[in-house]
């Protein structure tokens, strides 16, 4: 199994944190106290539901492995365990960050997913 989770966020809120040198999370994250992350099977459905037809997205990937205890799997949507961070994210962890167009339908076009 992959130890690879993934972002979804806006590239301004990305591209700000990169300039203070750790994301801290977006708006949700921060009033929820843990940033939000998918798994390579949850990403797609967390974009159609939370992200719909909004532009300027990048997808991050994040290798879970180095983020220590402090990753957590809960319990959330139907029951699935989804990755949840209760710290800032050091971009040590860091693999990759992925544009997230979205296609003539307004869909998120994601590119290959370490599953």
């Amino acid at each position: 199994m992959s130890s690879i989770i993934y972002k979804i966020v806006p590239a301004t809120l990305w591209q700000d944190a990169r300039k203070t040198g750790e994301f801290k999370g977006a708006s949700i994250d921060l009033s929820d106290g843990f940033i939000h992350f998918s798994t390579a099977d949850q990403a797609i459905e967390t974009a159609a539901r939370h992200f719909a037809g909004q532009d300027g997205l990048l997808l991050v990937a994040v290798d879970g492995d180095k983020l220590g205890d402090k990753l957590v799997f809960e319990a959330s949507r139907g029951g699935a365990l989804f990755p949840h961070l209760y710290a800032a994210l050091s971009f040590d962890a860091v693999v990759w960050e992925k544009p997230l167009p979205l296609d003539a339908d307004g869909n998120h076009v994601f590119p290959e997913l370490d599953r």
